[in-house]
C-alpha cells in the first residue's frame, strides 16, 4: 500500500467532533486535570519520587532516581526497569521504565484511570516504598 486515507466513517467522526457539542469535551478535559493533580501531587508526597507537572498528555513522568540503589528484600532496586518491574510484583501497580523511552531513571503512570484507582495506586505504592530499605 502506497497511500492511505482517512476512512468514510473517520471522515464523519471528525465532522461531528468538529461541529458537535462541546461540553463533553469540557467535562473530560476537568476530569483529566483533577486526576493529573492528584497523581502528581500523590506521588510527590512518596519518598525517592520527584514528579513534575505535565503540560499534557494523560500520564505523569516521575525521576525515580531516589529508589534506585534501595533494597526490596534481597532484590536491589538497580535501575528504572527494576523498579517498575518491583512495583508491579509488590505493589501491584503496572507503570512503564522510562530507559524505552531515552530516559533511565523515569517511569511512565497512566492517570487515564478514575480518582479511586489513582489513590489506591498510590496508597500501594507508598506502602512499598515504606517497606525499602
Amino acid at each position: 500500500q502506497a497511500t492511505t486515507n482517512p476512512t468514510a466513517a473517520a471522515q464523519y467522526a471528525a465532522i461531528a467532533a468538529l461541529t458537535g457539542p462541546t461540553e463533553p469535551i469540557t467535562a473530560m478535559r476537568e476530569a483529566f486535570a483533577k486526576r493529573r493533580t492528584l497523581m502528581v501531587e500523590g506521588l510527590r508526597k512518596i519518598p525517592g519520587f520527584n514528579c513534575p507537572m505535565p503540560e499534557g498528555a494523560f500520564y505523569v513522568f516521575p525521576d525515580v532516581t531516589g529508589l534506585i540503589g534501595k533494597r526490596a528484600g534481597e532484590r536491589v532496586l538497580d535501575n528504572d526497569v527494576t523498579v517498575a518491574t518491583w512495583l508491579l510484583e509488590d505493589a501491584r501497580v503496572a507503570v512503564v521504565p522510562g530507559s524505552p523511552f531515552g530516559a533511565p531513571g523515569f517511569l511512565r503512570f497512566s492517570y487515564a484511570a478514575s480518582e479511586q484507582q489513582i489513590e489506591e495506586g498510590l496508597r500501594r505504592i507508598t506502602e512499598a516504598v515504606s517497606r525499602l530499605r
